[in-house]
C-alpha cells in the first residue's frame, strides 16, 4: 500500500509565494520528493526485535543540516547534554524538553507517538530557508531568510506547534485538506500556545495569543504569523500584505489554496480555543487545554472531522465547563454537529478486516460497527494514521491483514502482529 504524507508547516504558502515567487516551487517539489523518500525509507525498514524497547520518554536528538538539505545531518546535542553554544541548537533542545513535558505532565503522553518514541529535529536546514515543518519522521528548522524571517527556533511556540503535528497524525490523524486540515493547524497552535504560556507561567488572560511572536525582522508590520484571540490581526505589511484569518465562519475561505485554506481557516477554532480559555479561567493548558487534548484523542475525532464535529467532541469532555465551550464555538459561528455532543449519540463506525494469504491462500473478512470511543476503533485509527508502507513478509504460508476504519487501510504481516491486534482481527473475523 503506498502511503500519503504531507509536509506540515509552520508558514503558510501564500506567505512562502510573497516572499519568493519560485521559492513556493521549489518547496513543493522538495515535499514530493521527500515523501516519495520517506515511503522507501519505510517500506525498507526492519521490524523490531522480541524484546526490544523504544526510546526512554524525553529523548531527543539535535541535529544541524549546515545550510544544507540532507536529513537529518550531523549529531550535535541529545537530551542530557550540555548547551552546544550554537544559539538554534539550544533553543531547539528547550523548546522540545519543554513540550515534551507539557504532553507527559499534563496530559500523560509519552512522546508524540505515545510510547516515549524518540523526537529527532533538525536546525540550520538550506539557506536562508524561511520555515519550519514536521516530515512525518522528524522537525525541522530554517534559519529565516534575514529580511522578512529570523532564526525559526526562536519562537518556542513555533517547536511546540510542529511536534503537535506529530501527536496529532498519531492521534486522529486528521487529513491535511479544508476543515480536517484546518482543525489540524489549529491543534499545533493551541498546544503551541499552551507551550509558550505554561514556560512563560501565563494565565488565559495574561496570555498575548500570539503564535510566532518574535520571527519577523523589525522591518516587517507585524507582531507575529497568527493572532488566535484576533484572527486577521497578526500582521499588515507591503511586503506580506494583511493577514488572511478569519474569525467567524461567515468568512471562511473556500478557495482550493493552502490545501483549502488550512492555515487560514485555522484562525476559526483557534479564536474559539482562546475564548473557551479565557472563560474558563486559570491556565490555557490546564483548562480547555485538557478539554481539548480529551476530544483529540477521544476517538470521536476522525481523519475527516470537520469544526462542528470537533465543536461536538470538545463539548462532551468538557463536564462542567460544556457551557463555557459552547458559547465559545457560538461566537465563531459553529454550531456542533448533531448527535455527537455525548456517548449516547454516538455514530458507530465500520471497521474492516481482510485476511489474505496462508498455506491454503483463502481469503476471510470480517467487518463489526462500533462506538467511535471504543478501544478497538482507537487502536485502529493509530495504527491506519501512522501510515507506513508494511515490512517485508516473515516466513512463508503466513497471513497478510489488512485493516480498514474511516475509509484508510493500513496492511500487517502476520509476523508483525502485536497479541493486542492479533485479537482485534480475530473478534472482526468472526462477527
Amino acid at each position: 500500500m503506498t502511503s500519503r504524507k504531507h509536509v506540515c508547516q509552520i508558514v503558510p504558502p501564500y506567505l512562502m509565494q510573497r516572499l519568493d515567487a519560485g521559492r513556493l516551487d521549489q518547496d513543493n517539489a522538495f515535499r514530493a520528493a521527500r515523501t516519495e523518500h520517506l515511503t522507501r525509507v519505510l517500506a525498507q525498514r526492519p521490524a523490531p526485535e522480541a524484546g526490544e524497547t523504544t526510546a526512554e520518554a524525553g529523548d531527543w536528538t539535535v541535529y544541524t543540516a549546515n545550510n544544507g538539505t540532507d536529513l537529518p545531518g550531523e549529531k550535535v546535542r541529545a537530551a542530557g547534554d550540555p548547551d552546544s553554544g550554537d544559539e538554534s541548537v539550544d533553543e531547539a533542545a528547550t523548546g522540545i524538553t519543554g513540550s515534551l513535558a507539557l504532553f507527559e505532565e499534563v496530559y500523560g503522553r509519552d512522546s508524540y507517538d505515545g510510547q516515549g518514541i524518540e523526537v529527532v529535529m533538525t536546525v540550520h536546514y538550506d539557506r536562508d530557508y524561511a520555515n519550519a515543518f514536521w516530515d512525518g519522521t522528524q522537525l525541522v528548522f530554517g534559519d529565516g531568510d534575514g529580511e522578512i524571517f529570523q532564526r525559526f527556533t526562536k519562537a518556542v511556540d513555533v517547536i511546540g506547534h510542529e511536534l503537535s503535528h506529530a501527536v496529532t497524525e498519531h492521534t486522529a490523524g486528521l487529513v491535511y485538506q479544508g476543515q480536517p486540515g484546518a482543525l489540524n493547524e489549529s491543534m499545533s497552535d493551541v498546544f503551541g500556545s499552551c507551550l509558550k504560556q505554561r514556560l512563560l507561567g501565563q494565565s488565559a488572560d495574561d496570555a498575548d495569543w500570539i503564535i510566532g511572536e518574535g520571527l519577523f525582522t523589525e522591518t516587517v508590520q507585524g507582531v507575529g504569523l497568527r493572532h488566535m484571540l484576533e484572527p486577521g490581526t497578526a500582521y499588515d505589511d507591503p511586503t506580506l500584505g494583511k493577514d488572511p484569518q478569519p474569525a467567524h465562519m461567515d468568512d471562511i475561505y473556500d478557495g482550493t489554496d493552502d490545501n483549502g485554506g488550512v492555515h487560514i481557516n485555522s484562525g476559526i477554532p483557534n479564536r474559539a480555543f482562546a475564548l473557551a480559555a479565557k472563560a474558563i479561567g486559570g491556565n490555557s493548558w490546564d483548562g480547555a487545554g485538557k478539554i481539548w487534548y480529551a476530544a483529540l484523542t477521544s476517538g470521536a475525532v476522525t481523519t475527516e472531522t470537520d469544526f462542528a464535529g470537533f465543536a461536538a467532541a470538545t463539548i462532551a469532555e468538557a463536564g462542567e465547563q460544556a457551557e463555557a465551550v459552547t458559547t465559545a464555538w457560538s461566537e465563531v459561528g459553529v454550531t456542533p454537529a448533531s448527535g455527537t455532543s455525548a456517548p449516547d449519540g454516538e455514530q458507530p463506525t465500520v471497521v474492516k478486516v481482510r485476511r489474505s494469504g496462508g498455506f491454503l491462500g483463502r481469503t476471510k473478512e470480517g467487518a463489526a460497527e462500533l462506538a467511535p470511543s471504543a478501544a478497538h476503533v482507537a487502536a485502529l485509527r493509530n495504527l491506519v494514521a501512522g501510515g507506513a508502507a508494511p515490512s517485508k513478509p516473515k516466513g512463508a504460508d503466513r497471513y497478510i491483514y489488512e485493516f480498514e476504519v474511516d475509509g484508510r487501510t493500513v496492511v500487517v504481516h502476520e509476523g508483525d502482529m502485536s497479541p493486542e491486534l492479533r485479537a482485534v482481527a480475530n473478534e472482526l473475523l468472526e462477527s
